[in-house]
């Protein structure tokens, strides 16, 4: 059973292919409407609104955010500072972890239900486990940034996460924190492939902020593999990125 909706900005898809899959697949999508609703920066009623607005203090936080902002900060120090949920204006945005960290959860919901034959993607970002519906090997395409209809790059997962950053759906929505009001020109899409999307998403970010230096970053990280997509229409991909390429 698969089913797609719209939360948290995006489309949602998820595919069990294990039984009992509605009360499932409905679990997750509840799980990621309670996520939105406490992590959303668009949101008046969210709990980051909340923070944001001076509303609510740090000895009241939830669990989950404590979590999510202990997370954040560690990502900010593995990355150098490049990862960083703090804005000028004195609030925070966590969504370049909170994707990530949610669609790992989500997966674990499916896993927990006794499934071991799922697919979940999150406006990009993507957690499989064992096989798809034909019994093959879940795939993953890579979009061209220059021609959306255009798959550049086919991988298979084999239960790693995939997360994509880049400026070609979004425009200039990631910057660099130490170089602030500057553009990220040369690079236009970073994908990573980490042992669970998690890895996969926050360390995309990161890389994306880093521009010309960010699929070094990632190639000096074990467990990590990347694919950059220059604004000069190459690519460039890490060293054992080609063993998940199928095509």
């Amino acid at each position: 059973m698969q089913e797609t909706r719209l939360m948290m900005g995006m489309p949602i898809t998820v595919a069990v292919v294990d039984p009992r899959t509605p009360d499932t697949i409905e679990a997750v999508f509840s799980y990621l409407d309670k996520v939105d609703r406490r992590f959303s920066t668009y949101r008046d009623d969210s709990e980051v609104a909340a923070i944001n607005a001076g509303r609510l203090s740090s000895a009241d936080y939830s669990d989950e955010m404590r979590e999510v902002l202990t997370l954040a900060e560690r990502t900010r120090a593995e990355t150098a500072g490049y990862f960083d949920i703090h804005r000028k204006n004195g609030g925070i945005d966590p969504s370049g972890v909170v994707k990530g960290w949610a669609i790992r959860n989500a997966a674990e919901i499916v896993s927990r239900s006794g499934a071991r034959r799922y697919f979940i993607d999150a406006g990009g970002d993507i957690q499989s486990h064992g096989t798809n519906a034909e019994g093959g090997a879940w795939r993953v395409g890579i979009r061209n940034p220059f021609n959306h209809d255009e798959i550049i790059k086919v991988v298979r997962p084999d239960g790693h996460g995939v997360a994509t950053s880049g400026t070609y759906v979004r425009g200039q929505h990631i910057y660099d924190p130490h170089r602030p009001g500057a553009t990220i020109d040369d690079l236009v899409s970073m994908t990573v492939i980490g042992r669970d999307v998690l890895e996969a998403d926050r360390f995309a970010t990161a890389a994306f902020a880093m521009g010309a230096t960010g699929i070094g970053f990632i190639e000096g990280i074990p467990d990590l593999e990347g694919y950059a997509v220059w604004r000069n229409r190459t690519a460039t991909m890490t060293s054992a990125f080609k063993r998940f390429v199928i095509q």
